[in-house]
């Protein structure tokens, strides 16, 4: 099916006549000026219409599909690792699932599903003041209980599914949750907190929980009571669907308290009304829907606790794209047995994944080609170039013949793909654009419900994240300090929106919405992002207000903006630049890709290191080896036009991983940053004495 592109005309244009002092007037998408998009059309004004709609609409389809689990296969591993100055070989248990076909569930018992589930919390006695916690992983049953909710006016709140105890217990205790959404394998947690949640007295779970962890949980407290979504469902079915109708919601009713993964702090929590997040589908219709067909396959694997996610699916359940849910750690056939990844078996045409999945796919692709004969590296690069210069006539063949391999890996039907959730490297984005698949970039936050700015196919470049999604408008504020002002050429400053996809509070947090340095008086969100408009009226993102670091030299660097940059370095797994106001440059700590490290170190042939044999810490203590991750990131900055002052002085490399367990990074996969540069607080002082 082909698509005639859309005209954006002139992309955003200003709008209102008013003179606005130390900043811009606001910028709306030029083909909706004269209207922000509340809705995707007249008559769907709650979660629960979309869901009617969809029901109605694509009727016997398969909608949301999933995979059992029929196995899991142990096996054990050998790992060297470092103590105290001495190798040490331990052997290590390493889990693999193996995994049925998928199995869906239609629009129309998506739409029965929830309406079991709907009348069997209003049989528990759940109200719409209660709130329903879901602490649970990305998978149908989290969308059928909150599908349940929406019906009946019941907010959900989110916590992520990696969450520590002491986050669980916040996001239970804040909004007073009266029952809780869970799976057997997290019952464990919410055995440990139950007893300092006063409020909770339902607890809901899926798959299969041990009796005794059960026993424990009811025990914590009087009235407590357990039930399993099935029990949940068939309570529901004996009930009359005539319960249901008092309880529909209207716009403005609270679908959603959504739990930010916050670095600093306990997670503050953004209530979305349900006008918020329809205004927001209206939004990804109006950019994209001409784009999006039910013929599409999405795989949905990233947290349903994520704005993105969440969001994402809902605009496509509405479009009705048959789902296949997945996991982070089967997605692909290296981490199951017996079976093939969830990729390889839906072969999705959409999916939507943050810069930490793009990078390690495309460092997954350098690594197999590094892997084959010089004559088969050689081709790929040529067949690169080619893609590069849009050869006509050849560039065709290189897909068929040299790419398609590659393309297999994931299916062979992916065609369209969005990244969101922080900046993705330009070398990043254009390696995949040329040898898998297009890839889009977005831009927002859970503030916003994911809405700010979106890169069309029509407008498709690197390094924008598109136009502004016509459910918000966006105002520039200069900061002066940076030299980011809205009179520069092209026009920069701190990006503040407003309008129907934009959060109207945190929960319970009238100290953050009084804060005019949050929301102005004159309604608008400032976002801590820095951006500029581009001629063809996108906005690209240059920088982010508090990772703004003065250096000795009294100019500004952003750090994020650098480690977006050098994390495309195939020697980079992860990256955390740091500098301090007295130093002249920044450092880095790096976590090596292991695979890319050891196949450059063959290559360096550095004396007396053992690329095949030394241990990943010992190999990360070698002053050599820092060197030459340093000097690999610090080309990538010459090429991207740093300054002097924006490359690395040194790199500190680390063999240990950052994980939300071990709480150097979020649930979102975000920096922790101050966690990261206290851990390395000795090695940093150590580089800046040398200075």
């Amino acid at each position: 099916m082909q698509y005639t592109p859309k005209d954006f005309g002139a992309g955003s244009v200003e709008v209102g006549n008013e003179q606005v002092e130390g900043g811009s007037r606001p910028r709306r998408l030029a083909i909706t000026k004269d209207r922000l998009v509340t809705q995707p059309f007249e008559g769907l004004n709650t979660v629960h219409d979309i869901l009617e709609y969809a029901a109605r609409t694509h009727g016997a389809k398969n909608a949301l599909g999933w995979r059992d689990i029929v196995d899991i296969h142990e096996e054990q591993k050998e790992v060297k690792k470092t103590v105290g100055g001495k190798e040490v070989t331990e052997t290590k248990t390493w889990k693999y699932f193996q995994l049925s076909d998928y199995k869906y569930y239609t629009f129309i018992e998506v739409k029965e599903a929830a309406s079991e589930v709907a009348r069997g919390l209003v049989d528990l006695g759940i109200t719409k003041e209660d709130i329903v916690n879901v602490y649970a992983t990305t998978h149908p049953h989290w969308q059928l209980i909150a599908y349940g909710c929406s019906w009946i006016s019941t907010t959900i709140a989110t916590a992520y599914d990696t969450l520590g105890e002491s986050g669980l217990q916040h996001s239970l205790n804040e909004p007073e949750c009266k029952a809780i959404f869970t799976n057997a394998e997290l019952l464990q947690s919410v055995a440990n907190v139950i007893g300092n949640v006063p409020s909770l007295r339902l607890v809901i779970y899926d798959g299969k929980a041990k009796p005794e962890l059960l026993e424990t949980i009811r025990g914590a407290r009087e009235g407590i009571q357990t039930i399993h979504i099935d029990e949940l469902r068939e309570l529901g079915r004996s009930k009359s669907i005539d319960t249901l109708t008092e309880r529909l919601p209207t716009p403005k009713t609270i679908a959603c308290i959504m739990y930010t993964s916050g670095s600093t702090g306990p997670p503050k929590g953004v209530i979305i009304p349900h006008s918020n997040l329809i205004a927001s589908v209206g939004a990804i219709k109006t950019l994209l829907g001409h784009h999006l067909r039910p013929d599409d396959t999405y795989l949905a694997y990233l947290p349903l606790a994520h704005i993105l996610e969440y969001v994402v699916e809902l605009a496509l359940f509405f479009v009705g794209m048959t789902f296949g849910y997945g996991r982070v750690k089967t997605l692909t056939d290296a981490s199951v047995r017996q079976c093939v990844g969830d990729i390889k078996a839906l072969r999705p045409s959409i999916m939507i994944g943050v810069p930490a999945v793009w990078e390690m796919i495309r460092k997954g692709i350098t690594a197999q080609i590094n892997k084959g004969s010089a004559l088969k590296k050689g081709v790929f690069n040529a067949s690169m170039r080619i893609k590069k210069a849009n050869i006509p006539g050849l560039a065709s063949v290189v897909d068929s013949v040299v790419l398609s391999q590659i393309k297999a890996a994931t299916g062979g039907r992916l065609r369209l793909t969005l990244s969101g959730g922080a900046a993705l490297s330009r070398e990043t984005q254009e390696f995949l654009c040329l040898a898998l698949v297009t890839v889009l970039q977005g831009y927002g936050m859970t503030e916003s419900c994911g809405m700010t700015a979106i890169l069309v196919p029509e407008l498709m470049q690197y390094s924008s994240v598109g136009l502004p999604t016509p459910s918000v408008e966006v105002k520039l504020l200069d900061v002066p300090e940076a030299g980011y002002l809205s009179t520069n050429n092209p026009p920069q400053g701190e990006v503040l929106i407003r309008g129907p996809s934009v959060t109207p509070g945190y929960y319970k947090r009238p100290d953050l919405n009084d804060d005019p340095n949050i929301f102005t008086p004159d309604g608008y969100l400032r976002t801590g992002d820095v951006g500029q408009w581009n001629k063809d009226g996108t906005m690209t993102l240059i920088d982010r207000i508090k990772n703004l670091v003065k250096l000795q030299g009294g100019e500004y660097i952003a750090l994020e903006r650098l480690e977006a940059v050098y994390k495309a370095s195939n020697l980079v797994a992860n990256i955390c630049v740091y500098a301090s106001q007295d130093a002249k440059q920044p450092l880095a700590i790096v976590i090596p890709n292991e695979v890319h490290l050891r196949h450059a170190l063959k290559s360096a042939s550095l004396s007396g290191v053992d690329a095949d044999h030394t241990s990943l810490p010992d190999l990360c203590a070698d002053e050599r080896v820092m060197t030459m991750v340093m000097k690999d990131c610090n080309g990538l900055g010459k090429k991207n036009d740093f300054k002097p002052m924006e490359m690395l002085e040194a790199v500190i490399l680390t063999a240990e991983e950052w994980t939300p367990e071990n709480g150097f990074v979020t649930a979102a996969q975000k920096l922790n940053r101050k966690k990261v540069s206290d851990h390395f607080k000795s090695e940093i002082d150590e580089i800046y004495k040398k200075q």
